[in-house]
């Protein structure tokens, strides 16, 4: 069984699907991991070491699809890319077939089998599978690193000769993965730091890393899906959560939004009446900039300053710190492979719970429950 390892082309794009470590790790399950020339380059990751680790590399993207089985990727697949592959092959990596229609139907004229690494289901067994978790605990550190750096003042309380300097403020909106992971690393820098999420279940865990929860009377039934994701939010009680934010965040010198609702335009929190109303200086740096942006300045992929305010959307955040990014999600890929691949052999079983959701398409059609039960 050959799994081949694509250099990433998308602009930006630094991580790579499988790293040295990981490659030892899937010799016991009959894998043979080929690797395209300078994949790792760009993740600090010279061709010498996945040598070293027993990987074979293959000098062009042609010769590597030849002969691969199953295809790993880091990067976000584009629809012009599967006619390269070989047909009726396996190829793992992220799909979002929601928004996606070109590509899935490019799989399934290919034949291919795809596993969406977006689209695995948040079931005890699959934790392991979790790309979205991984890369988006990357994502929340990032967020306050860019923060801290555009920020014109100290995160900390410094008390020095010249004087005492008052800590930032830091305000997280959504306490998913990637918030928590920004509330811990802001406070790590000292900052004082807030929440808000319309799931009052995620209350503790804020206060657990040091953050005080911003408690707003939604009256919302259901505010989680049952994958644990935010359900998204009605007109009127949009309306109603901008206006109780915005005095919120008329006070704070960050703002970092990671409010995201799966298949869905990302929420809009952040109304240009709040960013008016905010300090010259501060930063407001938007997670969800891909899906059009929590925050209505936001540009996506553009750092902007708007009322004086600087506004940040840039993309793929893991992607600027790629050599941990590329090993969690190797992880990932990793536990995907041992969970699809026994012994040498593929073995699917469309029934169960995981590849009924994350295996979009096989054998030239769609198979994934989540686009069948939207199409009912």
């Amino acid at each position: 069984m050959y799994v081949a390892v694509p250099r990433e082309h998308e602009p930006g794009e630094r991580r790579v699907a499988l790293t040295p470590d990981a490659v030892g790790r899937l010799g016991p399950l009959g894998i043979d991991v080929l690797v395209e020339s300078g994949a790792g380059d760009p993740a600090s990751l010279p061709d010498s070491a996945y040598r070293e680790a027993g990987a074979t590399i293959v000098e062009t993207a042609a010769a590597l699809y030849e002969q691969a089985d199953i295809v790993v990727r880091a990067g976000r697949v584009q629809a012009e890319e599967v006619p390269a592959l070989r047909e009726g092959c396996v190829l793992v990596g992220w799909l979002w077939p929601r928004t996606s229609p070109e590509l899935v139907q490019a799989l399934c004229d290919r034949r291919i089998t795809a596993f969406g690494m977006e689209s695995i289901p948040r079931a005890t067994r699959a934790q392991r599978m979790d790309a979205l978790s991984s890369q988006a605990t990357v994502s929340g550190y990032r967020s306050v690193v860019l923060a801290a750096e555009m920020l014109p003042k100290f995160f900390p309380m410094l008390m020095t000769a010249a004087g005492t300097v008052a800590p930032a403020k830091v305000l997280v909106l959504g306490a998913g993965v990637a918030g928590l992971q920004a509330i811990a690393t802001a406070r790590r820098l000292g900052a004082v730091v807030s929440a808000f999420d319309t799931r009052p279940v995620v209350k503790e865990q804020v206060e657990s890393l040091g953050a005080s929860f911003v408690e707003i009377e939604l009256a919302v039934s259901g505010a989680q899906d049952s994958r644990g994701y935010a359900t998204a939010l009605t007109d009127e009680q949009q309306a109603q959560q901008q206006r109780e934010l915005e005095r919120h965040i008329a006070d704070m010198d960050v703002v970092i939004t990671t409010a995201l609702v799966p298949g869905r335009p990302a929420p809009r929190l952040i109304p240009a009446s709040a960013v008016e109303a905010m300090r010259p200086g501060s930063v407001i740096v938007d997670l969800a900039a891909e899906t059009g942006g929590n925050c209505e300045l936001t540009e996506r992929g553009e750092t902007v300053v708007r009322e004086g305010v600087t506004v940040v959307g840039v993309l793929n955040l893991p992607a600027g710190m790629p050599l941990h990014a590329s090993q969690m999600y190797a992880r990932n890929i990793g536990a995907v492979l041992d969970h699809l691949v026994k012994d040498g052999e593929l073995t699917l079983d469309l029934d169960d719970e995981i590849n009924a959701d994350a295996i979009i398409t096989h054998e030239g059609r769609v198979t994934t429950r989540l686009l069948q039960t939207e199409a009912a």
